[in-house]
């Protein structure tokens, strides 16, 4: 990350719509269009400093295990490239695109209202201050060597990896295991409500946590906001971070936690926009980003 590129996001992070109603505006789109969704210039003078949420593209997971083509476990699709998908593309692309316009909507940000798909071993990696994992439904993602090597560099270096969408213990493990080889040193830290990460842009009053729209809508009007209720491991939301030698936060772990379908499937259902994409999984998405891009 350097220099100029940081100090251009933080001082364009200016909050001027930290409270209100949101509009449920848009439906699914295809790989190739925005669906209706208004895209926008960039400030010429920020046009190589925007934010750009970057999403990380792997090569393990169901598009390349035997999982059979983009329909992961309980007929869940990621849109990937040429709609082939594979674990790293669930919820892709209305999320990348959904988050980005709210940014651009609710904040001063210089937002890219382009997403983007990179591999770790992408030579521009470090021109993007934030990147976000999926690790797969059931988790899929198993770094090689060179992987593992990049993460590192990367997020010791200024980068922050955002990571959300999988359930129980035994996802947690599954994913542990990659993030123990990128970080054998150290292990992550549960942040609790009083963290600033919960407030620094929307004040939020508990930790949020988010199904997927399927799960919602069977269990609403019951309470419950977590997916596989009958593996007994689900209901409690955690929000575990990773920090480097000076104490800055490099990567968080939104475990028990789907806040990219919040963003993804916002426009298929006006109840499911109010309750978890307006209230959870925008306010806290937009907290994440801001925190990351300001610390």
């Amino acid at each position: 990350m350097t220099k100029t590129r940081g100090l251009a996001i933080l001082l364009a992070v200016i909050v001027v719509a930290a409270t209100g109603t949101l509009a449920q505006r848009y439906g699914r789109r295809g790989y190739d269009d925005r669906g209706g969704l208004p895209s926008w210039q960039l400030d010429k003078e920020f046009s190589q400093d925007a934010f750009t949420f970057v999403r990380i593209q792997y090569s393990s997971g169901y598009g390349g295990r035997g999982f059979g083509g983009p329909y992961g476990r309980g007929g869940r699709r990621g849109y990937g490239r040429g709609f082939g998908g594979g674990s790293w593309a669930i919820d892709y692309r209305d999320a990348d695109l959904n988050i980005s316009y709210r940014l651009h909507q609710l904040t001063a940000m210089e937002v890219n209202p382009e997403g983007l798909v990179l591999e770790l071993t992408d030579p521009n990696l470090g021109n993007y201050p934030f990147i976000h994992i999926n690790p797969g439904d059931p988790v899929g993602v198993v770094f090689t060597d060179e992987e593992v090597k990049c993460l590192r560099t990367y997020l010791l270096n200024g980068g922050f990896l955002f990571v959300t969408d999988y359930w129980g213990e035994q996802e947690w493990d599954d994913f542990q295991e990659q993030m123990r080889r990128v970080f054998p040193d150290r292990e992550p830290v549960e942040l609790d409500l009083s963290h600033p990460i919960f407030h620094c842009v929307f004040d939020l009053k508990e930790k949020p946590q988010v199904s997927a729209i399927e799960v919602a809508m069977a269990g609403r009007g019951s309470g419950i906001t977590w997916e596989h209720d009958n593996w007994g491991d689900t209901q409690e939301v955690h929000y575990r971070a990773y920090h480097d030698d000076k104490g800055r936060m490099v990567a968080l772990l939104c475990h028990n936690n789907d806040l990219t379908d919040g963003w993804e499937r916002e426009g298929e259902n006006e109840w499911y926009f109010h309750e978890f994409a307006e209230k959870r999984a925008y306010p806290m998405g937009i907290n994440i980003i801001v925190y990351a891009m300001t610390h």
